[in-house]
């Protein structure tokens, strides 16, 4: 137990209501957020997880032993979700609360996760991760709607290009109109609105189809945890 809160204090910081913490009266981190104008409801945190603080939570994950078989690449969880889960989602609602994101002049101030979804409890209750091998990806989808609005994606180890693109669509539009989002390590997506319901997301990590700035994106392992919230079934 003790070798567990050690880790979470070395990805997560000291809990807030530890009240001897020195870092207490620290300034938190100044995240920055890039808004996907293309996209509404779509935002990127290039440096939610330092390089420190993502090498941590890949000991975290790899403590579950989820992933001792080759043919395991993917692990679910609803409602007890593992510590570690827990305050990565904490950390997520301090980030978008903390943080600066652009204001565009007469307009109603942007966020990166709408009121409503951040002050819901819990902010989020299933799991999912994800262990993707050199050349593999995911199909274009919509996540489930038996989960609600309001998805977080954290990418970490290998750089990969994600493509959006619009459900109503045809194929020919599909394929000329799709956005790329670049997820370098340590980034946070989040999904609220029409990101989230009017928009499939894919990563194609075929040869080839992983290029940023006209340069071939060098592929290693790549791991990424998904977190969503229920939808309460009347």
């Amino acid at each position: 137990m003790e070798d567990n809160k050690a880790l979470l204090i070395e990805v997560f910081g000291e809990s807030s209501e530890d009240e001897q913490s020195p870092s207490k009266n620290e300034s938190p981190p100044n995240h920055c957020w890039e808004r996907i104008e293309e996209i509404e409801g779509l935002w990127l945190c290039r440096d939610f997880l330092s390089p420190q603080q993502q090498s941590s939570l890949i000991s975290a994950i790899q403590e579950e032993r989820w992933f001792t078989e080759a043919s395991h690449n993917q692990a679910m969880r609803f409602g007890d979700l593992p510590a570690w889960a827990i305050e990565l989602s904490a950390s997520i609602h301090e980030v978008v609360l903390s943080s600066n994101y652009a204001v565009d002049d007469g307009k109603d101030e942007p966020c990166p996760f709408p009121p409503d979804l951040l002050w819901r409890e819990p902010l989020f209750d299933q799991l999912i991760v994800n262990v993707y091998h050199p050349g593999e990806g995911i199909c274009a989808h919509v996540d489930l709607m038996r989960f609600e609005d309001g998805i977080a994606i954290v990418s970490l180890e290998s750089s990969c290009v994600m493509h959006f693109s619009s459900v109503e669509g045809t194929i020919s539009d599909v394929e000329s109109n799709k956005i790329p989002i670049h997820l370098t390590p340590g980034s946070l997506v989040l999904m609220s609105g029409e990101a989230r319901y009017a928009w499939k997301h894919e990563i194609n990590r075929r040869p080839g189809f992983q290029k940023w700035e006209g340069q071939e994106i060098h592929q290693r392992m790549r791991t990424s945890v998904t977190l969503r919230k229920l939808r309460q079934v009347d």
